[in-house]
């Protein structure tokens, strides 16, 4: 069974950094594009960053020029490095990936459990 563990969040001051991790586990056959949405209180869910199994990148116009995405295919994990944190980034993280399981099936959204970033004095 597949499975997104999500790590890092927390409580951060404005201009404070963050690192999220998200660690797949479980019987994969390939991982396409993984990504972190956000959800605020009241808020859709939205797109920060997205990143390629060949490394292309794509971030929100929000987040430009301070969070940076990344991922280790060996160990099957994205990140997310968050810098210059604003109160405006106060939310829920969701880790997602495009899974391919099997070779034999079509691949799937899986999504991690969230983790809570806040961002306050």
């Amino acid at each position: 069974q597949v499975q997104l563990v999500e790590s890092g969040g927390g409580l951060v001051h404005p201009g404070g950094s963050l690192r999220l991790s998200c660690a797949v586990s479980g019987s994969i056959f390939s991982i396409n594009d993984m990504g972190w949405f956000r959800q605020a209180p009241g808020k859709e869910r939205e797109l920060v960053a997205g990143i390629t199994s060949g490394g292309d990148t794509n971030y929100a116009h929000s987040v430009k020029g301070r969070f940076t995405i990344s991922r280790d295919n060996a160990k099957n994990t994205v990140y997310l490095q968050m810098i210059n944190l604003k109160p405006e980034d106060t939310a829920v993280y969701y880790c997602h990936a495009n899974i391919r399981a099997d070779s034999r099936w079509p691949s799937n959204d899986y999504w991690g459990q969230g983790t809570q970033v806040t961002v306050s004095s």
